[in-house]
């Protein structure tokens, strides 16, 4: 398993346990970038400090600030508003580039719900 598919698996799982993740934010909203195909992405992480480590390391994200979702509100709201917009989602993104995989929302919603489901660790 490749870093960028850890990442994602962690994802899952992390969201599924905690049932929130986080994004971020600056006085102009919610940013999307674009990846090397052009498609719009959202950057959603599983943990404060991941999120604290992109904003401090990415000089894209310096200014920004940690929003946390819950499950239910990034479930029922923002997934369905990510694929109406288009969107992808760039999960547990890492590194000094902030790079990770960005996957469909449905196929997101999927994934987190079998770990609810059926639990690794069960």
């Amino acid at each position: 398993m490749g870093q960028s598919q850890s990442q994602a698996h962690a994802f899952y799982k992390d969201l599924a346990k905690n049932k929130k993740v986080w994004t971020i934010r600056d006085e102009g909203g919610y940013p999307a970038l674009k990846n090397s195909d052009w498609t719009k992405i959202s950057t959603i992480l599983v943990t404060l400090s991941r999120v604290q480590k992109i904003i401090k390391n990415v000089p894209a994200y310096n200014g920004f600030e940690p929003v946390e979702l819950s499950w239910d509100e990034f479930g029922d709201k923002w997934l369905p508003g990510l694929t109406k917009d288009g969107l992808l989602v760039g999960v547990n993104w890492s590194s000094k580039n902030a790079t990770g995989y960005d996957l469909d929302a449905p196929w997101v919603r999927e994934c987190v719900e079998i770990q609810i489901k059926e639990p690794e660790d069960a």
